[in-house]
């Protein structure tokens, strides 16, 4: 970068990193916090065209405006001359940092990101391995602002893809589970935050099972949002997926079937996780696959005078309390006839949620001695845990009611 004004320096930056390898422009430490709190600019394909959405944080509220780059720039350049003090920049390209003093005095700070033809070398190193492939344009992707017209991801949605991919990875790791001499019944439940990797999920999910593996499968998606649900059976009929059908409701009260194969739960939050798992073993799922959310039960229940030294610190309690539940999940699910896992969705760097509980049923007619007495010692063990957390957990009340150690 030249020797500047800071004003002339900021649109320098802008102009160099409003494209599709932004991440993110953060606006905050407001001038009057009763009109903003913050503003956050991120990239977005809209109808294969590349905008700039700013997200306006007013009270409770959040506000859009899509604007193009020019739009965009001028956007940064009024905020930061009126209405914030301090901006942060992220990009593939670099970070920046803006900062506003009292009197208007501007400074302006940019660390371009070296060697990024090494980033991009290593990046398709790694494209060959995702079951999503870059380069090759995906029609629904591009139709949802994950990948441009040329196949490429849009930067601010590599983490998204990322998870998607890694939830792929799951399911095709299981698919020797699933029977091969009928149709394949699946739903899938996702939770709100995760709508975007719903669409995508379900979607790509039915193609690479249907069309790429050749497998008879019916997949049927779950979501309590309509504009969801309308938008996903839109996409479907574009696409010709006919046996992919949408429907607005939960999972816990959803009567379309009788019978299913794999059931997927992705960020169904606190509850809703539990009755989801209910219903599966209710179906008698061979496969189940689900990443909780926000798991807030155990955390409003945990009572235990020998653990009060980490339950005073409220981040502590509540890291454990969804670490206790999400494992008490998993010795229910053992307890019900599966062989369970708990294994890392993705990287903490990408989700905070990275929890994946995958469960295989037995075979019921051949379940050996061995594995009765894990199912015995499954039970007892959450037994005597939630006896010592004083808890009472709604996944054993569901599929477990005789482990309540105060039932008779």
């Amino acid at each position: 970068m030249t020797e500047l004004n800071e004003q002339a320096r900021l649109r320098q930056i802008l102009e160099f990193c409003l494209d599709k390898d932004l991440e993110r422009i953060l606006l905050n430490n407001p001038v009057d916090a009763s009109i903003f709190s913050k503003t956050k600019i991120r990239p977005l394909l809209l109808k294969g065209e590349l905008i700039f959405q700013a997200e306006e944080q007013r009270g409770k509220q959040a506000f859009h405006k899509n604007l193009n780059i020019d739009e965009a720039i001028l956007y940064v350049e009024n905020c930061l001359a009126h209405d914030f003090r301090q901006g942060e920049i992220t990009s593939a390209k670099g970070k920046g940092t803006v900062l506003v003093s009292k009197k208007g005095k501007m400074t302006v700070k940019f660390k371009q990101q070296a060697r990024i033809i090494t980033q991009k070398t290593l990046e398709h190193n790694r494209k060959k391995q995702y079951l999503l492939p870059e380069g090759t344009p995906v029609p629904f992707l591009v139709d949802l602002g994950v990948m441009t017209k040329e196949g490429q991801i849009v930067h601010s949605r590599y983490d998204k893809y990322r998870q998607i991919n890694r939830f792929l990875e799951f399911i095709e790791d299981i698919l020797p589970e699933l029977p091969t001499d009928r149709p394949i019944v699946v739903t899938c439940a996702i939770g709100l935050r995760g709508y975007l990797a719903y669409r995508i999920l379900v979607q790509h999910g039915y193609k690479n099972l249907r069309e790429l593996k050749g497998y008879p499968v019916r997949i049927i998606g779950l979501d309590l949002k309509e504009e969801v649900i309308r938008h996903c059976s839109e996409l479907s009929i574009r696409y010709g997926y006919d046996k992919l059908s949408f429907t607005c409701g939960d999972i816990a009260s959803y009567e379309g079937v009788d019978h299913v194969d794999m059931v997927v739960t992705l960020h169904a939050c606190d509850l809703a996780t539990d009755y989801a798992l209910e219903k599966a073993v209710g179906w008698d799922a061979k496969v189940i696959l689900s990443v909780p959310c926000c798991q807030h039960e155990l955390n409003k229940q945990i009572k235990n005078p020998v653990l009060q030294p980490v339950l005073e610190y409220g981040l502590i309690k509540e890291r454990m309390a969804a670490l206790y539940t999400d494992a008490i999940r998993a010795q229910i699910l053992e307890y019900t006839g599966y062989n369970t896992q708990i294994l890392e969705f993705i990287d903490m760097e990408h989700t905070p949620k990275n929890i994946l509980l995958r469960a295989v049923s037995r075979k019921k007619n051949e379940i050996s001695p061995a594995e009765e007495e894990k199912r015995q010692k499954a039970g007892e063990q959450v037994k005597e845990l939630i006896r010592f957390l004083h808890a009472d957990p709604a996944i054993v009340r569901l599929l477990a009611p005789e482990l309540d150690p105060s039932a008779k």
